[in-house]
């Protein structure tokens, strides 16, 4: 092993600029692995790193938690990984494996845990360290670009779905049809799910029915929570949206024992009908992503279902203006930096 150098995309301070530099990446220490990026994708959790809204950030700091790449180095104590192993990094970025949750075997939920792109230098580089107890495997079937939104957008809808309590069959809605709910919609049509894609405009119809959704509700011209009524109340409502307005609209759509999931951060606090949930049973949740495992069930899931993300991509050196496009929110509907020289 040795000392390499790459390009990085920095950000030197809270609210600062992007800066391209040359940076050395060490060899990984113990228990860690060197990984030499592919792709990277461009997640708008990245403006907690840009905007400096997420605790303890150092700078200058790379972000970047979509990782995709093949492993260059490996440290001591790490077996299971080996040099030009394809691997995916997401924002878990390790767990301590001692906290009570870790003790537990709910490592996603790790005291102490790790975020890539915040608490590490992230994947807007060349090369990324990470632990090795964060990674995943990257199957074949994917490439670099189809795989790194796969390891933040496709593990939190994925995860999120999965351990819904739904079976095949159910009522499960997607709130919004964006960089997380184009893929929420294709993992619950691919489970089995009868699947309700919701979102605004008529003109989202035909992309909803692409994806696999069964039905498609159109909030500007219909009450979401009527037309699920309509079919019987939903099993699981998933939102991917950011707006308090549209949970609450949708919250009426719930069957008994319905859940809400929610995936997306809304701007301001949400009201809830606490009489409907007492009297149905039903529950308002949030789920976060995963750990590397979860991601490489995902990654699995994908390539052997057909599941891929909508992307736009854009060269490394595009870094800020591959940024702008994510948080204009015009993007269709994941923007990824394209690393490695060869892909």
């Amino acid at each position: 092993m040795a000392t390499v150098k790459g390009r990085a995309v920095q950000v030197t301070a809270a609210g600062g600029d992007f800066e391209l530099v040359e940076k050395e990446c060490p060899d990984p220490g113990p228990g860690m692995v060197r990984i030499k990026v592919q792709a990277c994708g461009v997640c708008h959790s990245d403006s907690l790193t840009k905007l400096g809204l997420f605790p303890g950030i150092q700078y200058p700091r790379v972000p970047g938690h979509e990782v995709a790449g093949v492993v260059d180095a490996v440290g001591a104590d790490v077996p299971l990984f080996k040099p030009g192993q394809r691997v995916g990094l997401g924002w878990h970025g390790g767990h301590c494996n001692y906290c009570v949750p870790c003790r537990r075997g709910d490592f996603i939920l790790c005291e102490n845990q790790l975020v890539s792109g915040i608490s590490f230098d992230g994947g807007y580089a060349d090369y990324v360290i990470a632990p090795a107890n964060a990674l995943a495997f990257v199957p074949q079937e994917l490439n670099p670009v189809e795989a790194g939104p796969l390891l933040c957008a496709g593990i939190t809808t994925y995860n999120a779905l999965r351990n819904s309590g739904a079976r095949p069959g159910d009522t499960v809605a997607i709130l919004g049809l964006g960089g997380l709910g184009h893929l929420g919609v294709q993992f619950a049509a691919k489970s089995g799910y009868r699947t309700v894609a919701i979102a605004r405009g008529e003109d989202k119809g035909p992309l909803a029915k692409q994806l696999g959704a069964h039905a498609y509700i159109d909030t500007r011209a219909q009450d979401p929570a009527v037309e699920l009524q309509k079919m019987g109340g939903a099993t699981v409502i998933l939102s991917t949206v950011t707006s308090a307005d549209a949970l609450e609209a949708v919250m009426g759509g719930l069957g008994p024992n319905g859940r809400l999931i929610i995936n997306g951060v809304p701007e301001r606090a949400m009201g809830l009908s606490t009489m409907q949930m007492i009297l149905k049973r039903q529950a308002v949740v949030g789920w976060p992503s995963g750990t590397g495992m979860d991601s490489e069930d995902t990654l699995n899931f994908s390539a052997l279902t057909g599941v891929r993300p909508m992307v736009e991509t854009y060269p490394l050196e595009k870094a800020p203006e591959a940024y702008e496009r994510m948080m204009s929110g015009k993007a269709r509907f994941r923007v990824v930096l394209t690393v490695d020289s060869g892909q």
